[in-house]
Protein backbone atom coordinates (compact mmCIF):
# COMPACT_ATOMS: atom_id res chain seq x y z
CA UNK A 1 0.00 0.00 0.00
CA UNK A 2 1.43 3.09 -1.12
CA UNK A 3 -1.07 5.97 -0.95
CA UNK A 4 -4.52 6.33 0.70
CA UNK A 5 -7.46 8.79 -0.21
CA UNK A 6 -9.57 8.74 1.86
CA UNK A 7 -12.39 10.73 0.75
CA UNK A 8 -15.82 11.66 -0.95
CA UNK A 9 -17.45 10.37 -3.26
CA UNK A 10 -15.34 7.46 -3.33
CA UNK A 11 -12.28 6.35 -1.40
CA UNK A 12 -9.10 5.36 -3.58
CA UNK A 13 -6.29 3.36 -2.21
CA UNK A 14 -2.88 2.78 -4.35
CA UNK A 15 -0.76 -0.41 -4.27
CA UNK A 16 2.28 -1.44 -6.08
CA UNK A 17 2.36 -4.94 -8.32
CA UNK A 18 4.45 -6.71 -9.60
CA UNK A 19 3.46 -7.60 -13.25
CA UNK A 20 5.08 -10.81 -15.32
CA UNK A 21 7.49 -9.34 -16.00
CA UNK A 22 8.66 -8.39 -12.72
CA UNK A 23 8.25 -4.89 -13.18
CA UNK A 24 6.19 -2.73 -10.71
CA UNK A 25 3.00 -1.44 -11.73
CA UNK A 26 1.13 1.16 -9.50
CA UNK A 27 -3.02 0.29 -9.39
CA UNK A 28 -5.43 2.34 -8.17
CA UNK A 29 -7.89 0.70 -6.36
CA UNK A 30 -11.84 2.40 -5.87
CA UNK A 31 -14.22 1.31 -3.31
CA UNK A 32 -17.40 3.58 -1.83
CA UNK A 33 -17.89 6.32 0.10
CA UNK A 34 -16.03 7.07 3.73
CA UNK A 35 -19.07 7.16 5.22
CA UNK A 36 -20.48 3.25 3.95
CA UNK A 37 -16.81 1.85 4.35
CA UNK A 38 -17.18 2.98 7.80
CA UNK A 39 -20.80 1.37 9.03
CA UNK A 40 -19.38 -1.37 7.16
CA UNK A 41 -16.26 -1.50 9.90
CA UNK A 42 -14.04 -0.60 7.17
CA UNK A 43 -11.74 2.01 8.37
CA UNK A 44 -8.97 4.66 7.44
CA UNK A 45 -7.26 3.47 10.71
CA UNK A 46 -7.11 -0.13 9.25
CA UNK A 47 -4.95 0.49 5.76
CA UNK A 48 -1.08 1.26 6.58
CA UNK A 49 0.89 2.98 4.13
CA UNK A 50 3.31 -0.13 3.32
CA UNK A 51 1.12 -2.93 3.89
CA UNK A 52 0.49 -5.98 1.92
CA UNK A 53 -3.19 -6.70 0.94
CA UNK A 54 -4.92 -8.74 -0.97
CA UNK A 55 -6.95 -6.96 -3.26
CA UNK A 56 -10.21 -8.74 -5.15
CA UNK A 57 -12.07 -6.62 -7.58
CA UNK A 58 -12.75 -6.29 -10.81
CA UNK A 59 -10.30 -3.91 -13.78
CA UNK A 60 -12.16 -1.23 -15.35
CA UNK A 61 -13.25 -1.27 -18.62
CA UNK A 62 -10.84 0.65 -21.11
CA UNK A 63 -7.90 -1.58 -19.32
CA UNK A 64 -6.50 1.32 -17.57
CA UNK A 65 -4.54 0.15 -14.21
CA UNK A 66 -8.07 0.82 -12.02
CA UNK A 67 -10.13 -1.66 -10.21
CA UNK A 68 -13.16 -1.54 -8.55
CA UNK A 69 -12.35 -3.07 -4.93
CA UNK A 70 -14.91 -5.46 -3.96
CA UNK A 71 -13.00 -7.13 -1.19
CA UNK A 72 -9.64 -6.45 0.69
CA UNK A 73 -7.95 -8.46 2.91
CA UNK A 74 -5.57 -6.72 5.45
CA UNK A 75 -2.29 -8.31 6.83
CA UNK A 76 -3.97 -9.86 9.75
CA UNK A 77 -6.72 -11.74 7.43
CA UNK A 78 -9.39 -9.79 8.16
CA UNK A 79 -11.85 -9.65 5.24
CA UNK A 80 -13.47 -6.04 4.76
CA UNK A 81 -16.02 -5.69 1.71
CA UNK A 82 -15.08 -2.23 0.16
CA UNK A 83 -17.35 -2.43 -2.99
CA UNK A 84 -19.50 0.79 -4.03
CA UNK A 85 -23.08 0.21 -3.68
CA UNK A 86 -24.98 -0.75 -6.59
CA UNK A 87 -21.92 -1.32 -9.05
CA UNK A 88 -22.97 -3.79 -11.22
CA UNK A 89 -20.11 -5.95 -10.25
CA UNK A 90 -19.56 -9.65 -10.04
CA UNK A 91 -21.19 -11.15 -6.34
Amino acid sequence: LVKVEWTNPHTYFYVDVKDDKGEVVRWACESGAPGALSRRGFKRSLLKLGDTLIVDGYRAKNGANLMDARRVTLPDGQVMVGASAGDGGPQ
